[in-house]
């Protein structure tokens, strides 16, 4: 991981999810904006994934619950890229923004684990990216099958560690931002 060919990127952290209250939300906060923070303080470039559910969805375009949620909100000049399916490559030019820019590795955070995360995490694999994700930079909900914590633990421990991406804790994705020479 380097700070040239690195980006963080954030999924669908938009006002609807967050005050549906995910699984762990204030440590999924805390340490969403540990890893901004950081990848602005070290020069990397920060990218917004949002999604348009369509009229009638919490998460339709230009409503409240579709805005980014402002604890983790982008600033001025950060790119976002608006999407329909639930991988963040699908149909938004993300894929080719980033392959222009030389990105090679991708810190990955945000909503929803087993939909848009993992969709995105794989889609990212495939199209030959390194991907790193922070332990508890992405969670869910309870559904009818599994509890918000089992899907958050399978995903980072089973499904996604040394198969698609390298899940390591918080501190040490940051340790690494930190060792970047500021350009």
């Amino acid at each position: 991981m380097n700070q040239k060919n690195t980006v963080v990127l954030i999924v669908d952290v938009q006002n609807a999810l967050m005050e549906a209250h995910p699984f762990r939300e204030e440590e999924l906060t805390d340490n969403l904006k540990a890893i901004i923070h950081n990848a602005r303080q070290t020069g990397l470039e920060v990218v917004y994934v949002r999604h348009d559910g369509g009229e009638g969805d919490e998460l339709a375009l230009g409503t409240q619950g579709w805005q980014i949620f402002d604890a983790t909100a982008p600033q001025e000049g950060e790119r976002i890229f608006e999407k329909r399916f639930n991988s963040a490559f699908k149909d938004t030019g993300l894929g080719e923004y980033l392959k222009e820019k030389k990105i090679t590795e991708i810190i990955l955070g945000g909503l929803q684990t087993e939909y848009c995360i993992d969709a995105t995490c794989k889609s990212a694999f495939e199209r030959g990216f390194h991907v790193w994700i922070p332990a508890h930079t992405t969670s869910t909900f309870d559904n009818d099958y599994f509890t918000a914590e089992q899907l958050t633990e399978y995903f980072e421990k089973k499904m996604w560690d040394g198969r698609y991406a390298d899940v390591r804790p918080v501190e040490e994705i940051i340790e690494k931002m930190k060792n970047f020479p500021i350009s």
